[in-house]
């Protein structure tokens, strides 16, 4: 893919997700669809669609209004086992809704980094914290290809249904080793392809904006890893996730290309 495709997808990705910002809406919000995809069908409140994703009642409660925006496609909380004191980065931080579930997990003597490469999400996200006094999170405005943050400085990487955005995966993965510690580790939840996409959905950018043109398969993204230096490469792919992927574009049958999946690595 050259570098005027590349960033054609960066853009598409970055106008939609401003737009959902500055909407506080719920969910993709895809423009060419009546209803949203990588979160919910349009209107469906964000704490619904958070509760099929797998997060609790206690979670919903923990973050500040307006974090929660039912973006994603998974909870990679439930595989991070965060600890006390650990730094965290969460790639495609939103309204900050998952870095501030990080900082009840890591305490007062942790440290969560939110990045995103849409400036309407990174405001809303401080926004957020200043409102509810969170002092440990930090949140930067970047390209995931080219991380604001220093080497071998973070202990886990959090994402959830971003890193397919991405027109140059293998550059994240490349950027998520440069600032992970030695025994740091990824906890991503993220949309795999799981046969062939077509390639009117690969080219439409309402799909790609919304979590499914730009899926790669299992086998290029544990290829991606390992190249990148990863060990202890899984993906497992949920396949029960079909049921609301089915509703983010009614109709187009987007169910039988992509499945969620849980993405584990490890650096050593």
């Amino acid at each position: 893919m050259d570098a005027v495709k590349k960033d054609k997808l960066r853009n598409a990705v970055r106008d939609n997700y401003g737009r959902i910002a500055l909407a506080g809406e719920a969910g993709c919000g895809c423009a060419s669809s009546s209803a949203s995809c990588c979160g919910s069908p349009a209107g469906v409140r964000a704490e619904e669609v958070s509760r099929e994703m797998g997060y609790s009642a206690e979670d919903l409660a923990a973050v500040p209004d307006g974090a929660n925006m039912g973006l994603g496609c998974g909870n990679p909380q439930t595989i991070a086992a965060l600890q006390p004191g650990e730094t965290v980065l969460d790639l495609g931080s939103g309204g900050g809704f998952d870095c501030f579930l990080a900082v009840r997990a890591v305490g007062t003597t942790g440290r969560v980094i939110g990045v995103d490469m849409t400036a309407e999400m990174v405001s809303k996200a401080r926004e957020n914290a200043a409102r509810a006094g969170f002092a440990n999170v930090d949140f930067r405005l970047g390209e995931l290809e080219n991380l604001p943050v220093g080497d071998e400085i973070v202990d886990v990487i959090l994402s959830n249904c971003v890193i397919n955005l991405s027109p140059d995966k293998a550059r994240v993965f490349d950027e998520a080793y440069r600032v992970l510690k030695p025994g740091g580790r990824l906890a991503i939840s993220d949309i795999v392809a799981i046969g062939e996409i077509p390639d009117d959905i690969q080219e439409n950018m309402a799909f790609y904006a919304g979590c499914i043109g730009g899926a790669s398969s299992i086998t290029v993204l544990e290829s991606m890893l390992r190249q990148s230096g990863f060990q202890k490469v899984r993906i497992t792919p949920r396949e029960e996730s079909r049921s609301f992927i089915r509703e983010w574009m009614p109709g187009s049958n987007v169910e039988k290309y992509v499945v969620s999946a849980i993405i584990e690595a490890e650096k050593e």
